[in-house]
């Protein structure tokens, strides 16, 4: 027994470190000199300070908890409190599910009149649900110009620039063909905020 209990120590110690210590260092330092903004979390800074990161969502609202006008709205987040990293999920609520019902047509009736939508018109999915994280930074193309016409006049824009910010701010389909498009939204409004604070 001692025989193949001593082979298999040594192999469970060399894999351990192997697995556990060398490769997360060598994966770690590549990061840091091949992507190093990706790998600290693709924060962004104005005037030297964080403000949020490219890479989670978060809430643009006034200080009472309203919709600020100003502002494209993030998908709605199921994440703790909202946007929170470290409750980072979604609702678990079936798509049959009465509250859920509930909640999806509180916010499509919330869509509608924060954006000055006629009842007929069809509001983007992106845009009353949360994603499967509750943080997703991207909305869709079709959210992001439903919504142009209310931050347009807020920051008192022409629409055809607010709608030329949208395209420049819109990541294509990974690799020309694997998922959608969709719209940074973070860095959408900072665009918004360099131009017309």
């Amino acid at each position: 027994m001692r025989k193949q209990l001593v082979p298999a120590l040594l192999m469970l110690l060399v894999i351990t470190v192997i697995t556990g210590i060398v490769y997360p260092l060598v994966t770690t330092a590549f990061a840091q000199v091949a992507f190093k903004a990706k790998a600290d979390g693709s924060l962004v800074k104005v005037h030297g300070q964080v403000v949020g990161s490219t890479l989670i969502g978060q809430s643009f609202t006034k200080a009472d908890g309203s919709t600020d006008p100003r502002y494209f709205q993030s998908r709605p987040s199921a994440a703790g409190s909202g946007y929170d990293g470290k409750a980072s999920g979604a609702s678990n609520y079936g798509p049959t599910n009465p509250t859920f019902l509930k909640l999806v047509a509180q916010r499509v009736a919330a869509y509608r009149k924060d954006n000055g939508l006629a009842p007929t018109v069809k509001v983007p999915v992106d845009a009353v649900t949360a994603s499967g994280s509750g943080l997703d930074p991207h909305i869709s193309p079709a959210n992001a110009y439903l919504q142009a016409p209310r931050v347009a006049a807020a920051r008192h824009l022409g629409l055809a620039r607010v709608r030329a910010l949208i395209a420049q701010h819109t990541d294509k389909r990974s690799l020309g063909v694997f998922g959608e498009p969709g719209v940074n939204v973070f860095g959408l409004n900072l665009a918004l905020d360099r131009i017309a604070p």
